[in-house]
This record gives structure tokens, sequence and C-alpha cells, in this order.
């Protein structure tokens, strides 16, 4: 049969499981690439990647024990398992649940049984081969011959990798520089470092030269695009939420420039203009209810810190010191981010006490010579909070006692590892009735297997935490633990792919950092 075997895929998983080098993993990967069809290199680059193109199967792990006998050879194509889950996740109305049980028997039963757990994985989203984003990248560009400069590049401005790697490896350097910034299609927002307080960001930058300190708010990042009369709003996630922003909408429509990209934040606020709890905020953004009513209840405020592009102009690879001040002369004041420019150290923590006495998160420290990086997090922007926190990954929960029976309380924290997600450690503090009630309905959705009292999971929650202090700890494969750990909320505004690595909690454990 014509085409790339699944066989293949589930060869070259194994082969990244199996080691924990770079080099090798980016080899793997490039040659599974390379072996690929043009038809193929799509689905081939999402597998490889541990996640399936269609956004919803409606399976689970409970849908997926009992399966067919595998068969003793393979026979499935790469393009075959597409398709199988293409009709898999098109089912709907009546009789929709027995023909899916039918889709599922027919793909799994042409499996073998190395093929079987690779796509029961792939579907439930536990498939931890140790392929990031940020590999995978890499990944294309050795396939294709081409500079991984030239790869990310396309990928931040495409908003995703499928597309740039099936441009990569069909067109090569040609193809991926018809990537461009376009307005109305959202780009990966860049991301901030951290430092544990102002002094720690600014060394990180250039001692003694002048930076942009802003704002840090406890809002929900928004990226907006004004373009032939309409306005459209994306989340962090690239996520379209253009009808739950009525006051973004009308806030940046009322602008003079006919074409524009921003990036920034959409907070509530109360009368005083102290932020209201950032679940208000987060409640209102998810809700596509009777938006009118909520925005009555929870009106949006707009800041923004960012200017990609103006009436036909780019503004991406300009220093920040030229982005800002554009950013400035487009906008009323009222619109743009509380900022400081300074190079006083004095100056840079009077922002900072003043920005957290009114409420908000903290300072972000930028460089004013930093091009816009696009979904990388790089030194040239740095976050400073009065607490410090990390944003981890619930791997697993388990079922409370006492006075918490019946719920799940306890939750796994997780890292961010190159080969999936490291636990640090356990946390039932900070958890309200109201949240545990929440993720109790919350983790049994995402529920992949349990013991009598364990609940694993799909590693997709993201939930903010903060500590006292990292310590040595050989309890954890990260050989750290954090201290007297506390749940500050959960955050739906951010994936797996953007929670704390592990290289950061060991960097901040190496400082012996306690707050």
């Amino acid at each position: 049969m014509d085409g790339m075997r699944l066989a293949e895929l589930v060869d070259t998983s194994r082969a990244l499981a199996a080691t924990r080098s770079r080099k090798a993993k980016v080899e793997a990967l490039a040659a599974a690439l390379r072996a690929a069809g043009p038809e193929e290199v799509e689905t081939a680059t999402a597998y490889l990647s541990g996640v399936l193109r269609q956004r919803r199967t409606g399976l689970g792990w409970r849908s997926l024990t009992e399966l067919p006998e595998p068969v003793a050879a393979s026979s499935l194509t790469v393009a075959e398992v597409h398709d199988l889950f293409e009709q898999i996740s098109s089912v709907s109305g009546t009789g929709s649940r027995q023909t899916r049980t039918q889709l599922v028997a027919e793909l799994f039963g042409r499996a073998t049984g190395e093929e079987q757990d690779y796509l029961r994985r792939l579907t439930t989203g536990e498939l931890r081969q140790g392929a990031l984003d940020g590999l995978m990248l890499e990944a294309v560009a050795v396939a294709a011959r081409i500079p991984v400069a030239a790869v990310r590049r396309a990928a931040m401005l495409a908003g995703g990798t499928l597309p740039v790697a099936v441009a990569a490896l069909g067109g090569g350097d040609e193809a991926l520089a018809g990537f461009g910034l376009e307005v109305g299609r959202p780009v990966r927002p860049m991301l901030a470092s951290s430092a544990p307080d102002v002094a720690a960001a600014l060394a990180k930058l250039a001692p003694g030269s002048d930076v942009v300190v802003d704002g840090k708010l406890d809002g929900i990042r928004v990226q907006v695009h004004k373009y032939d009369g309409r306005v459209r709003v994306f989340t962090r996630t690239l996520e379209d939420i253009t009808d739950r922003m009525p006051e973004v909408v009308e806030a940046v429509g009322a602008l003079p420039a006919e074409t524009i990209v921003l990036d920034g934040e959409a907070i509530a606020l109360e009368g005083s203009g102290r932020p209201r709890p950032f679940q208000e905020t987060a409640a209102r953004t998810a809700s596509r209810l009777d938006v009118a009513t909520l925005r009555g209840q929870v009106p949006l405020t707009s800041y923004f810190f960012d200017l990609l592009h103006l009436d036909g102009a780019d503004l991406l690879d300009l220093p920040a010191r030229q982005r800002f001040a554009a950013l400035s002369e487009a906008l009323p004041a009222d619109l743009v981010v509380p900022r400081r420019t300074t190079g006083e150290p004095d100056e840079a923590q009077a922002f900072f006490d003043e920005m957290v006495g009114r409420g908000h998160e903290g300072v972000v420290v930028k460089s004013l010579d930093a091009t816009y990086e696009a979904g990388r997090r790089g030194a040239s922007w740095v976050k400073v909070k009065p607490r410090h926190t990390l944003d981890l990954v619930v791997l697993a929960v388990e079922w409370g006692s006492g006075r918490r029976s019946g719920t799940l309380s306890n939750i796994h924290l997780g890292a961010r590892d190159r080969d999936g997600f490291t636990m640090l450690g356990k946390t039932f503090k900070g958890m309200t009735d109201e949240m545990l009630a929440w993720q109790t309905e919350r983790f049994l959705a995402l529920e992949t297997s349990r013991t009598s009292y364990v609940v694993h999971i799909r590693p997709e929650q993201v939930v903010e935490v903060a500590f006292d202090g990292i310590q040595t700890s050989s309890r954890y494969p990260g050989g750290m633990a954090l201290r007297f750990a506390r749940v500050l909320r959960y955050r739906d505004d951010k994936t797996a792919d953007e929670a704390d690595t592990v290289e950061t909690v060991r960097a901040l454990h190496d400082r012996r950092t306690e707050v």
C-alpha cells in the first residue's frame, strides 16, 4: 500500500522516548519528516508532536479501554489514520455514539499492539516522547536543510508549526519567505522570563542603561487586529474571542489608524481603578452567553503595551524604543499600559511598589533595543512579582478525605521538561469549596487512568502556585520539591506548552530563593 506507514511513526516515537539527547531527537524527527510524502507532512508533524490535527474527537480513555484484538502485521498508513479520525470527529446527532464506536473499532482493529498503544496515547494526550514545539522546529529545519532561525520566524508569523513544516519541506527557504505578518492572522505573542526582584531583572538586561518598566496587569492577554473596517481580538493561545470583547473592539475601532495590530491586556477594574479578582476577568472573557449583560456586570478596560503593525508598516523587527514611541503616537494615553523609562534602580523599584500598591501583579522590565521575539520566552522581557510563583501543570489528583470526601483535592504538580513533565510536589492548600467543586469536574473530564485514590489526567491544566522556597528532595525525579506550595488560581489562558520549565525551577533552587 502506498503512503507512509503508521509503524514508521511508532518506531520514531520509541526512539524519541529512549534518548535524552537533543541532537538524537532532532535527527530522528528529521528522518521521519523526510520520509513523509507531501500530503503526509502535516499529519506526520502533528503526530510526532504528540497531537491530533482534530481539535475534538469525542474520545477519552474510557472509550478506548475495550479495543479489538490487535493484528499481527501493520497495514495502516498515516493518511488512513487521519481520515478515520476526521470521520470520528465529525460524528454527531442520533446514533453518534454507536457510529463513533464502530469507527474506533475499524481504526484500532487494523492496528498492531504497539500501534494501538500509540494511538490511544495520541488520542488522550499521553504521548510523552520529548518532541516539544521548539524541538520540532529544529527538526523541520534539519529535514528541509534550511536555517532554524527562518523556520522559527515563519512559525511565529504563521501562529503554528504545521503549516510551516508543510511549506519548508515542500518549498524550502522560498516558501518560508511567504510567511509575513498578515493583519487578521494572529502571531505568537512574545513572552517574558522571570526574576525574583527588580534588581535581578535590571541585571538581566543592560545594567546602567535605560529600560522600560511596564505595569504587569492581572488581566487577559489580547492581540487585537484592525483592518478593512473590522476588529478581531485573539487570546495568547490565538483563539478568536472577538464576540466576547465588545469594549476592546470599540476602543480599537475608534482609533484613527486604518490597519493596526496591538498587543496588550483586557482587565476588569473596580470603580476605584483597582483590579477585580482575576477569576472575574477570566470568567467574563470565557463566557459566550449574554455578553451585553456580562458587560454591564463586569466591564473590561483595555491597555496596550506593544505595536506590531501600523497602516501598512510591520514593526516587529524595529527596536522597542521605536515601537513604543509609535504606540504612544497612535493611541491615546489612557489606552497605553502604565510605564516608566528609567535607568535608575531606585526609580524602577518605586514603580514596582506603586503597581503592587495599586493591586496589580508587579512589573515587566523591557530592553529598549529588543525586537519583538514572537513566541519566545527570551531575556529581553523580564517579569517581577512580589511573591514568587510558578505556572505548573497538573499531572494527577488525589481524592480528598474528611470534609473533602467525594472531591478531587491534592494535585500533583509538574514542570515542563524536554521529555514531558517532571513532578515537583503536591498541594491541597489554597483551594476554596468552589475551586474543589470545579476541579473535580474538570479533572474527571481529563482522566486517563486511576488507582484506588489517584486519578491520572491528561497534562493540560495549568495552575499558578505560590511557594516559600525550593528544597533538594530525593522523593521526586527532578531532585527538587516546592516548599509550602499553595494554589493561587487555575490558568485557562495558558497551555501546558507555556508552563514553567524544570530549568527555571532549578535556577531558582540553585540560588536558594526564599520568598
